[in-house]
């Protein structure tokens, strides 16, 4: 096997970089610490699940400085010098064409030339940074509500848990989704995939690739 750059090479076959270890280190960090909310979320919601869990003090504690640190190991890797590859897929998320925006309205009925990403993980993407966002504000009203008008708490606590139930419908679509195309669950565990699959699933990304890295044929 030759291994060049962003391609490892073994005979006609090629597996391409889909991400590096700093992507990878990001993705499993930020869903390790979305697990702990979601967790600790769920008796803080449903307060007769007390008495089988811990105090509700103690819940209170990890889901507030689970949510304070959700955006550290991020913010770490888009603004330091190794995140160049998150930043160039951020891009990417944000980047929309209209025959994407179009197979998303038909629920992907119809043949795609995906890019890295498909409109589906395009959207998912979205929907659970900005719901990040406003999870991480309006839980910082919610415990520092004598610093905000009284209607602000009001306002934040429905908002949270609005944003809250949409998170986790989102992020269980996106497991299903993963555990249910097990190569690209595999990309995010050893950051490759093959040339094969590249060129069923995201055809525009391979040919990025190959305008970048062109094949040697024998």
């Amino acid at each position: 096997m030759r291994v060049d750059g962003d391609v490892a090479t073994s005979g006609r076959t090629r597996d391409l970089v889909r991400f590096d270890a700093v992507e990878r280190a990001t993705h499993w960090i930020s869903a390790a610490l979305f697990t702990v909310l979601i967790v600790t979320a769920i008796p803080l919601y449903f307060g007769s699940l007390f008495g089988v869990t811990p105090p509700r003090v103690e819940v209170e504690q990890i889901h507030l400085w689970t949510g304070l640190a959700l955006p550290v190991p991020f913010a770490i890797a888009v603004l330091a010098p190794w995140g160049r590859r998150l930043r160039r897929d951020i891009r990417r998320v944000n980047d929309w064409t209209n025959a994407e925006l179009t197979w998303l309205r038909s629920w992907g009925r119809f043949e795609l030339d995906a890019d890295k990403f498909n409109p589906g993980q395009k959207l998912n993407a979205v929907v659970v940074a900005a719901s990040s966002v406003v999870l991480f504000a309006t839980g910082v009203v919610l415990k520092w509500f004598n610093l905000v008008p009284v209607s602000w708490r009001s306002g934040a606590t429905f908002v949270h848990d609005a944003f809250a139930w949409l998170l986790v419908l989102f992020i269980a679509g996106h497991i299903i989704m993963a555990l249910t195309h097990p190569a690209a669950l595999a990309s995010m565990v050893r950051g490759r995939v093959s040339e094969v699959w590249a060129s069923r699933h995201a055809p525009r990304w391979l040919a990025e690739r190959e305008r970048m890295d062109p094949p040697q044929r024998d």
